[in-house]
């Protein structure tokens, strides 16, 4: 069969189950489909239904179907790594043997130095906290003391916060792309961009200038399916996983319901 066309959509966080290696991730027993229409007394979702999708967990609400119209199943990630930029790029076939660096209880001492002598002040936080929540507790601070806010997740990241009008986007991109470099040899998978506005604690927001900084993907699907002359469009943060490799062109995201070029 010869396809014209193939439309991939990954839908983050959205999870049919644990791996074998959830213990190593403190995630046993994780599934998000099943939990949230648990917890919400079941979904209504017939089109996925007929999909094939309760053929593939078990959901409050979606039944199994005897005679699925699509193709259905469910994988495991063979790469070792529990990250978006991992499994992005095992979907495109790149598989990854050795996992990307975390920092569960911050940074250590020589990267922060470092982050230090490129913006000319030590930063805020530095620690393992959501995004939200490190505008709530650093953001005043940070708008009080012009120094970028550092934090990281349970993903392989260094982000970087920072105020639009403290410190614009441009200029935060820079600090991104220098911290980069020094980060490349530590095998952190992405360096982010997280600007933000507001006035106070309350009503800080992200804004849609978010950038990644990812290490060089491996070569992959999409690599191919350029230099074979085909077309591929990237939307979302897909083109910052990829480095602009293998695309193209992209569509940024603003939220859930819009993109602009």
């Amino acid at each position: 069969m010869i396809f014209k066309r193939v439309v991939l959509i990954v839908l983050d966080g959205v999870g049919c189950g644990a791996l074998p290696d959830a213990d190593e991730y403190g995630d046993v027993g994780s599934n998000t489909l099943s939990h949230v229409a648990e917890e919400i007394g079941g979904v209504s979702l017939p089109t996925l239904q007929r999909f094939g999708l309760g053929n593939i967990v078990s959901m409050a609400g979606v039944t199994r179907s005897s005679a699925p119209c699509a193709a259905w199943g469910r994988m495991a990630e063979c790469s070792v790594g529990k990250d978006s930029t991992t499994g992005h790029w095992e979907i495109a076939g790149a598989e990854q043997r050795q996992p990307f660096s975390t920092y569960p209880n911050g940074f250590p001492a020589h990267i922060i130095a470092a982050f230090s002598r490129i913006a000319g002040c030590e930063p805020l936080g530095n620690v393992a906290i959501s995004g939200t929540d490190a505008l709530v507790k650093y953001g005043e601070d940070h708008l009080r003391t012009a120094r970028p806010i550092v934090y990281t997740s349970a993903d392989s990241v260094f982000q970087i916060a920072a105020h639009e009008s403290v410190i614009p986007p441009e200029q935060l991109y820079e600090l991104c792309r220098a911290m980069r470099e020094v980060l490349a040899p530590h095998r952190v998978a992405r360096v982010i961009a997280r600007p933000f506005i507001g006035t106070q604690a309350d009503n800080f927001v992200r804004t849609s200038r978010r950038h990644d900084f990812s290490l060089q993907p491996p070569t992959n699907v999409l690599d191919r399916l350029v230099d074979a002359k085909l077309t591929v469009a990237a939307v979302g943060k897909i083109d910052d996983i990829f480095c602009s490799r293998g695309i193209s062109y992209h569509y940024l995201t603003e939220n859930n319901l819009r993109w602009h070029g």
